[in-house]
């Protein structure tokens, strides 16, 4: 079991800033144990620029990131999931599909960036705060030694991660 890839799903109802944060960071920071994905609800079609430019600011690559429907994770021949991960409150209150895998899934909300109106220093600084906030709870989520816990434990300790 070491040796497992673990597939993980960020939702967000546009997938246009949290998701897509979320990606990038699980990406980069789970290389060779995670592959992330993103998707919306109802997706906006469009990545947040200021999303694309606080990953450059972690040193993360910002090219590739697409807004797109989580219907294509539960497709038929989709990669089986093994977490779903909702980052804001309006994708946890949605149904949602029915996902391949029958992944362990958490709520890690966090404020939408994307509604924040101010100047583009203040903007910037509200998506560097979220960024924060979701590679904190991901870091978490690295930490736990996933080979040695059951699948109950893993579930319980991921829902709580999404509280801090």
């Amino acid at each position: 079991m070491r040796d497992k890839v673990y597939n993980v799903l960020f939702i967000c109802t546009h997938n246009s800033a949290r998701s897509i944060l979320a990606e990038g960071l699980l990406n980069s920071m789970g290389k060779g144990r995670f592959v992330a994905h993103s998707a919306g609800s109802h997706p906006s079609g469009t990545v947040n620029p200021f999303a694309l430019k606080t990953l450059v600011r972690l040193q993360i690559p910002s090219d590739g990131y697409r807004s797109k429907n989580w219907e294509e994770f539960a497709e038929p021949g989709a990669a089986e999931l093994d977490f779903v991960f909702t980052v804001c409150d309006n994708a946890a209150g949605e149904v949602c599909p029915v996902w391949p895998g029958q992944p362990m899934t958490a709520h890690w909300g966090v404020p939408d960036p994307s509604a924040f109106a101010g100047t583009d220093e203040q903007k910037a600084k509200v998506f560097w705060d979220t960024a924060v906030t979701l590679k904190r709870r991901i870091e978490l989520m690295l930490a736990l030694p996933m080979h040695s816990l059951d699948k109950m434990a893993i579930q319980r300790e991921i829902k709580d991660i999404g509280t801090r």
